[in-house]
């Protein structure tokens, strides 16, 4: 895909992909401060609106009508209220709603865009080697990743969901699912799968906590362990759905190898990422695989033919693929 960048042959267009990063602090700052679920059904007046938010003031009237030109905010006499599509995806607690993704964008990945030339000059990324361990013990940082990966899985759980012909398969299995939001809801389209879930021991509780909520104890199922250490359970089909791309092409192979071992004949894996099309012209997937060079030692986005090669070379007898949205792509490995 084109991304819509400004016109950079001109000084004024390039100026303005400059200044870029200040629309994506007006978004994520009306997200921190829970803006569009102030507004859900509630439209409200400048003052209305600070008095809700405790805001001092300075600013608000200008911020406001910002989030009006980005198309976020309708003005109606004075009165803001939510567009349409900022009342389906940026209210907290709605079905498609990708806050808990821009929350952990805003604390955890914004921040790390400044040491970019950093991560360019050294290769190291702009996160501590144990971080992702320290994230896991500790309650609120990581009930914060788990929604965050949430925000991602609201959007292309379903069409993962539909796009896959289950019928003919007994179980399923989600390697690194995470707290069971993908699980979860292809075990409340399908009742007739088994379902589980595989990742790390710290993330059980916040698992429990999902299904129970979701009303699926008992039919999602919970497996502790590491996926390069420990074996994978058998299923009929697997899934990575945003894992690859954290490691680096040889711990990708040993990973894919896994899932061929696992998969029982007759299954399927099923991968789900941002991969990088023939044209290298997506240009959100490549800010992704930017991304993975500052929160990880090795990991990027991939080709969907470095997939392919890696899934015929294991076994897999039948691979395809086609688009979840314009940036997720779904490669399906058949094996005999």
């Amino acid at each position: 895909m084109t991304y819509p960048v400004p016109d950079v042959g001109t000084a004024k267009g390039i100026l303005s992909l400059g200044n870029a990063y200040c629309h994506s602090q007006a978004l994520l700052t009306a997200v921190e401060l829970d803006v569009f679920t102030v507004l859900h059904d509630n439209p409200a007046t400048e003052q209305e609106i600070r008095d809700q938010l405790r805001l001092h003031g300075r600013g608000v009237r200008d911020f406001l009508r910002m989030l009006v030109a980005l198309g976020l905010l309708h003005d109606s006499g004075g009165r803001y209220r939510n567009t349409a599509d900022a009342d389906r995806y940026l209210v907290s607690g709605q079905a498609a709603s990708v806050v808990g993704f821009l929350r952990g964008l805003r604390t955890n990945l914004y921040p790390l865009w400044g040491g970019l030339t950093q991560t360019l000059r050294t290769g190291q990324p702009q996160v501590a080697g144990d971080s992702f361990e320290a994230m896991l013990n500790n309650r609120q940082e990581l009930d914060r990743y788990v929604r965050m990966m949430d925000g991602l899985i609201q959007v292309v759980g379903p069409r993962l969901v539909e796009a896959f012909d289950w019928s003919g398969y007994r179980s399923v299995l989600d390697v690194g699912g995470c707290r069971g939001n993908l699980a979860g809801q292809i075990a409340t389209a399908h009742h007739g799968l088994t379902v589980q879930v595989f990742d790390l021991p710290q993330m059980q509780p916040v698992f429990d906590e999902y299904v129970a909520e979701q009303g699926l104890t008992g039919r999602v199922r919970f497996y502790a362990g590491d996926f390069f250490r420990d074996p994978l359970p058998r299923s009929d089909v697997l899934v990575f759905g945003h894992v690859l791309h954290n490691w680096a092409y040889q711990q990708r192979q040993q990973l894919v190898h896994k899932a061929f071992e696992a998969v029982n004949p007759g299954g399927a894996l099923l991968v789900h990422d941002r991969m990088l099309d023939a044209e290298l012209s997506n240009v959100d997937n490549l800010l992704a695989s930017i991304i993975m060079a500052l929160v990880t030692e090795e990991g990027s986005e991939y080709a969907i033919s470095e997939l392919t090669e890696l899934a015929e070379a294991t076994g897999f007898t039948s691979v395809s693929h086609q688009p979840l949205d314009d940036n997720e792509t779904l490669v399906f490995c058949h094996k005999s």
